[in-house]
């Protein structure tokens, strides 16, 4: 959607004011990442654990706004670079851990073992979707691929949950199954990837 430049224009709108308030009281882009992932916990734990989803959903889209707030202070600051980049992937994987950790919770709490089987594979096959991609850089390899990133598995779990909240039966695990499958099949996906590329480079990556 952001490549859309009518979109980027709105978005840099509704963004740009708060982040320059917010640089001008003297509020880091590493404070406003944090406060996003505390603000996503608390939302998740608090009370997507136990069974408040509607709220949960809310209080978490709220902070949710602090990725977009901490890149936009950062460029504005000058300070964009790679220990942003290290903090935010990496409370990003709080952030999700805590949501799906949450939701696995809530269904043991109400012995829904599906639920609960479905949340944790797709808990931990996002994980390695986003190791995955930091490994392959991390030996010279690219690793975009894959039929659902961190935004995709996000929008989909927060849009069911909220479903969930309003009543429609079998949502929450229907998209909870669809995201593990999902999941599984991007970690192959960028394994078959990465091989690939490793190969091509010769023996010594073999």
């Amino acid at each position: 959607m952001l490549n859309n430049p009518a979109a980027r224009k709105l978005v840099t709108g509704i963004i740009d004011p708060p982040a320059k308030f917010l640089l001008r009281i003297g509020i880091t882009p590493d404070v406003v990442t944090v406060i996003g992932t505390l603000g996503a916990i608390v939302g998740a734990v608090g009370f997507l654990a136990r069974g408040e989803f509607i709220m949960g959903v809310v209080i978490i889209m709220i902070f949710a706004a602090a990725d977009l707030l901490d890149g936009t202070m950062a460029r504005m600051q000058g300070t964009s670079g790679p220990w942003g980049n290290f903090l935010d992937a990496t409370l990003d994987r709080v952030a999700d851990g805590a949501i799906f950790g949450s939701i696995a919770f809530y269904a043991a709490s109400e012995n829904n073992y599906s639920l609960l089987a479905a949340s944790l594979i797709a808990l931990v096959a996002g994980q390695v979707t986003s190791y995955a991609k930091a490994r392959a850089e991390a030996v010279g390899a690219e690793c975009n691929v894959g039929l659902v990133e961190r935004a995709e598995r996000l929008m989909l779990v927060l849009l069911a949950i909220l479903l969930a909240g309003f009543g429609v039966p079998y949502v929450l695990e229907i998209v909870m199954w669809a995201l593990a499958v999902l999941g599984i099949v991007t970690v192959i996906q960028r394994f078959v990837h990465v091989r690939g590329q490793l190969r091509s480079q010769g023996p010594a990556n073999g």
